[in-house]
């Protein structure tokens, strides 16, 4: 143990041993492995509490400093606050000969991986802060085993990211806990297409350092990316630590939760209650102590603490020990050491105040700090300084963006930049070429107060300036500069109010096809979304109609090579603005040599949606009919719960259900109650008619409630639920009794899906173990397991693969599943796998159920669509297009006319399954022939039912539809004058009839390989397989 902490355990002694209960104490010192059972029972063994405490003390003081902080964080534990106060400042470092043995306390391999990880360096004026190193150390040896997360949580601008990363820099913790690697990941305030970007880029890393492997696509969605980083970080380096800076939503954490070991950075330290695994926190002070402030203040002006003017703490005093206004000021200090008068005065002129009154946290120091650090800029740099205010929190910006902005030579804008960055005023992201700069948010919440009535000016100045930079041409890179343009310039558009400009680029094709090159379909639906109020006051229809071609074609704008734009947008209808835009360019390119085809008959296409319901400010993640088809009941993300009329979407019930998202719902048997299920781990029950809360279930689940689901009959009405939790994670609920009635035992990892069989004799539960499980509901034993796993071998041993949700047919012999981008049907009493859906390999299966009358099984996809198949013949029925976003849940009406869909768009369609029944349930097939004569076209093809179809005209109007023939239809040939058309037939027919008589003319007993026409009345050519042609 260090001489100074021995010092003061002796010198607190006295105060010690009269305070403490030993016994209190040594259950935490022997989990954290420094105290043994043995010394244990000796200290018990003295007859008195003081006794006890001085026994204890004595076996400490022949320990180590990891002895020292154990005691140390089990007083704060058993709340002896005070005397914990007594050892703070004398805490020790845990590994003090590793500090000793290497500069900067980190070996060369040390420093390779965590340059390797993307850590950041350590800043040029560092002071250390051994209390809190040791904690988040001290949590990190926690890890060591064992997943978990380690959450360091505090008020902006408290460090929180500086002692995240020098936590790291320690050569045995990174050998004994983490020898896969440390892997930084910058996150901040995104919506769901900026977090896919982020894992992509980490994908991308971790897949470098495979050098062996083949490189792989970037992942396509959040859910890909997910899975992505739980196979490289199970498989490859299961040993590894993901440290998640700045972290603001538990939507985003959540996308990590792939079973690894995560060190947070945080000013919500609740945020891993969304998580699964075991959770650690470490709390950062707002401030530093007088001490460690001055110690700051000293580097900036290379003096000894105690040489420091008397202003020096008195600065320390007036900005509470804010490391980032201490920064501030010693950066200023540098270059003017005799400003120390001064720069208190400029903090003492005014009243601290909120920077804004509607934050939370109160930025006084930083208000008087950036004021006292921009007096001493140039004008002309103040000014350009200004400007900084429109650049958004997290966002990191290349020079050139800048040069663009300020209308100067790049070598002459980086000068400027290395100013701000040397007076505190700018920060600088070296792990990048070329560099890329970015305001603490702290530092941009003040410029934004400051020039508030300038805001609106200065985004109009990036706009303006931009146009005169790209008068012509746009930027066509991916890099920096071109990624930043695309993603903010209608962001600059909108905050400048120049609503004008921002209809001009938004409801450009060009624009679109540009953006979509570069950063993909996502960012644009987003931008159509989040500028839509402002687009609708120009023209709702246009900005509905460019927002509807690229949630139908989003998918295809995702491939290499790039797809052809205009093509695809003249698949719009005639009266979209997307398709004339196409056409215009169509005309123009065809004139160049150019072929475009113009789909002429696309309107007589109808849409199967029927009613489109919009009742969530937030993400839809499940809605269902009630029992009686009559109601429906949806939830999201907004934690509310919201009944509605399912004939005209009228609105009958909205209730604050959860305080966090609310992830399923059901109706009871009886329609009266409504169950509710929440990322909080509570279930609740309520009164559909009254809405009012009826119970709830909240301390049994310990991790959030996937699903919940009523038993189909008034029978026995059961309720069952699943969760994240690893063992207890399924369980059987009675309305009438305060705790779970059963508890199904079986899955190891969380369970995403329940449901009950038709007849409530079986519950299904889907699995992240790679499972399918049947459980007796009145027993609650396992009845049957099916292993998934062994239908994907290419997966790995020690990655299962999630099974999403299940469905059970009609007459519950058969069961569904969904799993990657795939349903397996399974015979319930044998386990033999009958059927096998495989969806496009860029999609999952968000979720399926069974239609309970029919053969029909719904799937909702992660591509923004729903398809419809019939599972008895195993074919798509149906492909229903229109949500904007990623589909989470689909259900069947009780009597399978209508199917319902929720989406991330906010919306909820219906469609009307009888519709698919008689029209999109018939498909022409690939051979057919075509009659071209002036204006008239007429086309003959075979049906999927084994019809012949005739159909005339560009509408496509039916003419004549045979009878379902006995022998499959294999080609046909239309007579040049219209009038006949020749059938071959699979059993060696040839038919010939008339079409307008819908007669056989005659029969042909040769099989037929080919029928050609030969222009002369009446006369036929077939060829034989004898290699002759007859007439």
């Amino acid at each position: 143990m260090e001489e100074r902490a021995r010092s003061c355990l002796l010198r607190s002694k006295v105060t010690l041993e009269q305070d403490i209960k030993a016994s209190y104490l040594m259950d935490h010192m022997i989990s954290d492995g420094v105290l043994t059972s043995d010394e244990e029972d000796m200290v018990l063994s003295k007859h008195t509490r003081k006794e006890q405490a001085a026994a204890l003390l004595e076996v400490l003081l022949r320990k180590d400093n990891r002895a020292y902080i154990s005691f140390y964080n089990a007083l704060i534990r058993e709340s002896y606050g005070d005397l914990a106060c007594l050892l703070h400042n004398d805490l020790p470092q845990l590994s003090p000969e590793y500090e000793k043995s290497y500069p900067n306390g980190m070996s060369p391999s040390v420093q390779v991986i965590l340059s390797e990880g993307g850590v950041p360096q350590r800043p040029v004026v560092f002071v250390n802060r051994p209390g809190l190193l040791n904690k988040i150390r001290e949590m990190m040896y926690k890890l060591q085993n064992t997943v978990g997360w380690i959450t360091v949580f505090g008020m902006a601008g408290s460090g929180k990211s500086v002692l995240a990363a020098e936590a790291v820099r320690d050569h045995t913790l990174i050998n004994e806990c983490f020898p896969d690697g440390v892997h930084w990941l910058s996150v901040g305030q995104c919506e769901r297409a900026d977090l896919l970007v982020r894992m992509q880029s980490l994908c991308f890393r971790l897949e470098q350092s495979q050098i062996s492997e083949p490189s792989q696509r970037p992942p396509s969605s959040v859910e890909e990316a997910k899975e992505r980083l739980r196979f490289l970080m199970l498989r490859r380096f299961p040993r590894a630590l993901l440290i998640l800076d700045d972290v603001w939503d538990s939507y985003t954490l959540r996308a990590f939760d792939i079973q690894c070991r995560v060190l947070l950075t945080t000013r919500n330290r609740s945020l891993t209650d969304s998580v699964s695994g075991q959770r650690y926190s470490v709390p950062v002070e707002s401030g530093l102590d007088e001490e460690k402030a001055l110690e700051i203040l000293s580097l900036y002006v290379n003096a000894k603490p105690h040489n420091l003017p008397e202003q020096a703490r008195s600065i320390v005093k007036e900005c509470k020990g804010s490391p980032l206004v201490v920064s501030l000021i010693g950066a200023l200090l540098r270059e003017f050491p005799d400003r120390w008068g001064y720069y208190l005065q400029q903090l003492q002129k005014k009243q601290f105040q909120r920077i804004r009154k509607s934050s939370s946290y109160d930025y006084e120091a930083l208000d008087q700090a950036m004021d006292a650090s921009l007096q001493v800029l140039k004008d002309e740099h103040s000014e350009l300084y200004k400007d900084l205010s429109v650049l958004e929190k997290d966002i990191k910006v290349p020079a050139k963006v800048l040069s663009v902005l300020w209308g100067k030579e790049l070598e002459e804008v980086e000068d400027v930049l290395q100013e701000f960055v040397n007076k505190s005023l700018l920060f600088r992201d070296c792990n990048h070429r070329p560099y890329l700069y970015f305001l603490h948010d702290l530092q941009l919440d003040f410029l934004t107060e400051q020039n508030r009535s300038q805001l609106a000016e200065l985004h109009g100045k990036v706009v303006r300036q931009y146009q005169q930079t790209y008068n012509k041409i746009p930027p066509t890179s991916a890099d920096a500069e071109g990624l930043y343009w695309y993603r903010f310039l209608p962001h600059h558009m909108a905050r400048a109010g120049l609503s004008k400009e921002l209809y001009m680029l938004m409801f450009s094709l060009d624009w679109v096809k540009n953006k979509a090159q570069i950063m993909g379909s996502a960012h644009l639906i987003n931008d159509y979304v989040e500028y839509g109020a402002i687009l609708d006051q120009e023209n709702n229809e246009v900005r509905m109609q460019f927002q509807e071609f690229l949630s139908l074609n989003g998918h295809q704008l995702e491939q290499r090579p790039f797809p052809d734009v205009v093509q695809l947008a003249l698949s719009q209808p005639h009266c979209s603005e997307v398709y004339r835009q196409a056409l215009l360019q169509a005309q123009e390119r065809a004139n160049r040599g150019q072929l475009y085809l113009d789909w002429v008959n696309k309107n007589n296409l109808e849409s199967l949606s029927r009613l489109v319901l919009h009742p969530h400010q937030n993400s839809v993640y499940y809605a269902c009919f009630s029992r009686d088809g009559s109601k429906i009941a949806s939830c999201g993300a907004s934690k509310t719960l919201r009944v509605c009329k399912s004939t005209s979407g009228e609105k009958l019930q909205e209730i604050q259900a959860h305080d966090d998202e609310v992830l399923c719902c059901a109706f009871s048997p009886d329609d009266r109650h409504i169950a509710t299920c929440s990322s909080d781990r509570k279930v609740k029950v309520w009164n559909v008619e009254r809405g009012i809360l009826l119970r709830v279930f909240e301390d049994e689940h310990e991790e959030q409630i996937n699903h919940c689901q009523f038993t189909n009959t008034n029978r026995r009405v059961l309720l069952a639920t699943c969760s994240n939790d690893k063992f207890m994670n399924t369980k059987l609920w009675n309305l009438n009794k305060p705790t779970s009635q059963n508890t199904m035992f079986g899955h190891m990892e969380p369970v995403n899906h329940c449901c009950f069989s038709p007849d409530d004799t079986y519950l299904a539960t889907s699995s992240n173990d790679g499972t399918l499980k049947l459980f007796e509901v009145q027993s609650a034993n396992e009845w049957k397991s099916i292993d998934i796993n062994s239908f994907f071998p290419e997966n790995d041993d020690e990655t299962s693969v999630i099974v999403k949700c299940s469905t059970w047919s009609g007459d519950g012999k058969r069961i569904f599943c969904a799993v990657k981008n795939a349903v397996f049907m399974f015979d319930v009493a044998k386990q033999d796998m009958l059927l096998e859906i495989r969806t496009s390999r860029l999609s999952t299966v968000q979720y399926c159920q069974a239609c309970p009358n029919s053969q029909l099984l719904a799937l909702a996809l992660s591509h923004y669509t729903v398809e419809l198949w019939d599972f008895e013949a195993n074919k798509k029925m149906a492909e229903c297009s229109g949500h904007l976003s990623w589909v989470n849940c689909v259900q069947f009406s009780p009597n399978g006319s209508e199917l319902l869909s929720s989406s991330d768009d906010q919306t909820i369609r219906l469609w009307e399954t009888e519709h698919v029944h008689t029209s999109s349930a018939v498909a022409l097939k690939r051979d057919f022939d075509v009659l071209f004569n002036q204006d008239d076209i007429t086309v003959v093809a075979a049906d999927s039912k084994n019809r012949l179809q005739v159909r005339s005209g560009v509408e496509s109007l039916l003419v004549l539809e045979t009878s379902e023939q006995q022998s499959r239809i294999r080609c046909m040939c239309i007579y040049r004058q219209g009038s006949a058309v020749a059938l071959g037939m699979e059993d060696g027919t040839v038919q010939v009839g008339r079409i307008k008589a819908r007669q056989v003319l005659r029969m042909i007993g040769w099989k037929a390989l080919q029928l050609l026409n030969l222009q002369q009345t009446s006369v036929l050519a077939v060829g034989l397989e004898l290699g002759t042609v007859q007439r």
